[in-house]
């Protein structure tokens, strides 16, 4: 079955980004997988967006206001309604409003989160009459958060394009540098990744973005710069692709010490990819994304998370990337979301 199918993003990043992105990088392998396998795909995004389809910006990149919401919802309303009979299927990534115009349309609408959710939204939706909206949810975490207000729902885990990683096995667990790579946030804790590093006194390597907010640069200029002596902590600053794949391909492991309810980040199956195991705080979806003592561990605290470092001997790297490909591939997103279309048009063709 080939389908005429619309992606659509909240416009702050371009689809794929440079460096921070995590939905967006999902939202690239989604449409050029699906281009791929036949489908005529067109995503609406950020400026700057490139994929194999068709993409027809909207918005501005990095203009996160009150007026630029309601603007960017306006915007899409319109194009909907002068595009009403261009596509069979409509799925949302950005927010819930983009779909106010047409949710009493037959077209198939599905509404993707990968943040928790407010069921404020379901109960919203319902009552303004909406037809053939599926959610799906980047964890079971996630889409329990949204459950109570109603509506069918599925799980579809964050993906990694395989051939971008590359599985290590040379790497000794007991003397390789640790990773922490994620944006720079308290919430994100790299001040327990750095806490870790130097009880066991290994080697930490950190990269990602510092954040544009106050309180966040506060953060970072108080909590993790001091502490970067080129030694024993280093920071790399942002990292494209092909500098991400060497830092995760040759850490000892990933570190994820997260301070909140993660939904499910899209550098755990990135690591895994390279064969590079997980250990991370138990909240959120991170859990559902590592097999304990086989892929990674889970642990509460960061003593926990040192003593899980000393136990990595035990980790079979070819095994973190065969999981990674089972669960969290690129085609495995694809896939999945491929049946759930399917699925979605056989109802409409009742």
């Amino acid at each position: 079955m080939t389908l005429r199918i619309l992606l659509v993003m909240d416009p702050f990043i371009p689809v794929p980004p440079e460096h921070y992105g995590g939905i967006e990088r999902v939202i690239a392998d989604l449409a050029d997988g699906l281009h791929r396998r036949g489908h005529r795909v067109t995503l609406w995004a950020a400026p700057g967006s490139t994929t194999l389809g068709a993409c027809e910006p909207f918005g501005q990149v990095g203009e996160w206001t009150r007026s630029s919401n309601v603007r960017n919802v306006a915007l899409v309303t319109g194009r909907f309604w002068r595009q009403r009979d261009r596509f069979d299927l409509v799925h949302n990534f950005g927010r819930l409003a983009y779909l106010a115009g047409i949710l009493r349309w037959d077209l198939p609408k599905v509404q993707t989160y990968m943040r928790t959710v407010s069921p404020r939204n379901m109960r919203l939706a319902r009552a303004l009459g909406a037809r053939r909206l599926h959610y799906t949810a980047v964890s079971a975490a996630i889409r329990d958060t949204g459950r109570p207000g109603g509506g069918d729902w599925s799980v579809v885990y964050n993906c990694a394009p395989v051939d971008q990683y590359k599985l290590r096995t040379d790497v000794d667990p007991a003397a390789a540098p640790l990773v922490f790579l994620g944006r720079l946030d308290r919430c994100k804790g790299a001040h327990t990744a750095i806490a870790v590093a130097r009880r066991l006194n290994r080697p930490l390597q950190i990269a990602g973005n510092v954040s544009s907010l106050p309180h966040e640069r506060a953060y970072f200029a108080r909590e993790i710069q001091p502490l970067i002596d080129g030694r024993l902590i280093t920071y790399v600053g942002p990292v494209d692709n092909l500098r991400k794949n060497e830092l995760l391909g040759g850490a000892a492991a990933l570190l994820l010490p997260i301070e909140w309810e993660e939904p499910f980040p899209v550098v755990l199956p990135e690591a895994l990819l390279c064969g590079t195991p997980v250990i991370a705080f138990r909240r959120g979806g991170v859990p559902e994304g590592i097999d304990h003592g086989r892929t990674g561990f889970l642990c509460d605290t960061a003593e926990g998370m040192a003593e899980a470092v000393g136990r990595l001997g035990v980790i079979d790297r070819a095994t973190c990337r065969a999981e990674a490909e089972r669960r969290f591939s690129d085609a495995t997103i694809v896939s999945d979301y491929e049946a759930l279309y399917e699925s979605l048009m056989r109802q409409v063709r009742r």
